[in-house]
């Protein structure tokens, strides 16, 4: 990865070769919402690996939107060469629909996790509901913007998050459905996914609380609106896992394999983690990265594992008629 770093490092797609214009490569990687910005700037840095690296110029085409959105998508024939997602289940449903070959989640390192993230809140400058954790979430009169966790792989994470602070402190299940339903309750708009909650509760100032990744909080407080909102950090959250896999049925039918393995290799090099943590995403690798790991805070964090894994918090919780249907149908 020593010429990924050196690319990543400059960002510079070098110009057509000695004698005529490189060779074409395409690849289509299909992502969630939050991370526009940082493949906007990983994707540059990789076309000069790739270049360095093969002779041929490379165009990253990027597609986003809420995580359970996209994977269906690529189910439906988007022609996605590598996937990066929000929710391991979705990727999973890839799986099933036979475009991903089994255990995609070992192929690369931590999961398929190159870079994760949690759950926090995003309130207006002044903090004007006094919000400070998970239950002021749930008082009357407080406006929550969070997206739809039918098609928002983060969105499932907020109500993963939620649900597991409530079952934690009132040690049963039924506390913690009454929490989250009271929850919802409260929700002023279930927008399909992260970028578009932002919008609701940026652009069109609708609400007094977002629970939003981190990473996208701290966008939102450091450059969308600099000092105007303000990010509170609950007393625990979750460890929200952002996987990433090879689409291989699209890889083989493109010639793209060695091209697809590369670019999600690449998010591991520490350039590459470096980056994703400008970008406000934790990074997995941390040695050497001490300076952008003091920014985000200390939190207890438990894990999906704490909901028996991603297939059985995706069959309970958000398949047709699972508890986000039975909370949501009452709200």
């Amino acid at each position: 990865m020593k010429k990924f770093a050196l690319a990543l490092l400059s960002a510079v797609t070098l110009a057509a070769a000695v004698g005529g214009a490189r060779a074409q490569d395409k690849l289509l990687n299909v992502s969630y919402d939050p991370t526009r910005e940082f493949y906007a700037e990983y994707n540059k840095g990789f076309a000069g690996y790739w270049e360095n690296k093969t002779h041929r110029t490379v165009t990253v085409d990027q597609s986003h939107g809420g995580s359970g959105k996209q994977a269906r998508a690529v189910i439906d024939g988007n022609g996605a060469d590598v996937v990066t997602l929000s929710f391991p289940a979705d990727i999973d449903a890839i799986e099933k629909a036979g475009l991903i070959k089994p255990g995609w989640g070992k192929k690369f390192a931590f999961h398929a996790s190159p870079y994760t993230s949690t759950i926090v809140f995003v309130v207006r400058k002044g903090n004007p509901k006094g919000i400070q954790d998970w239950p002021d979430l749930i008082k009357p009169g407080v406006g929550v913007i969070t997206p739809n966790p039918k098609t928002g792989g983060g969105a499932r994470w907020n109500y993963l998050a939620a649900w597991g602070f409530a079952q934690k402190k009132y040690k049963s299940e039924a506390a913690a459905k009454d929490f989250v339903t009271k929850l919802y309750q409260n929700v002023v708009i279930l927008d399909s996914g992260a970028r578009g909650s932002t919008n609701s509760f940026v652009q069109r100032e609708q609400g007094d609380v977002f629970i939003s990744w981190e990473n996208e909080a701290y966008l939102i407080a450091n450059k969308l609106a600099p000092g105007k909102y303000e990010i509170i950090t609950p007393s625990t959250s979750i460890l929200a896992e952002a996987p990433v896999a090879v689409v291989d049925a699209n890889v083989d039918a493109h010639g793209t394999r060695e091209l697809a393995t590369d670019y999600l290799n690449g998010l591991y090099s520490k350039e590459a983690q470096s980056l994703a943590a400008k970008y406000y995403y934790r990074p997995r690798i941390t040695k050497g990265l001490s300076v952008e790991v003091k920014q985000f805070p200390k939190i207890p964090l438990f894990t999906i594992d704490y909901f028996g894994g991603w297939d059985k918090a995706q069959s309970t919780h958000f398949d047709d008629g699972g508890t986000f249907d039975q909370i949501f149908t009452k709200h």
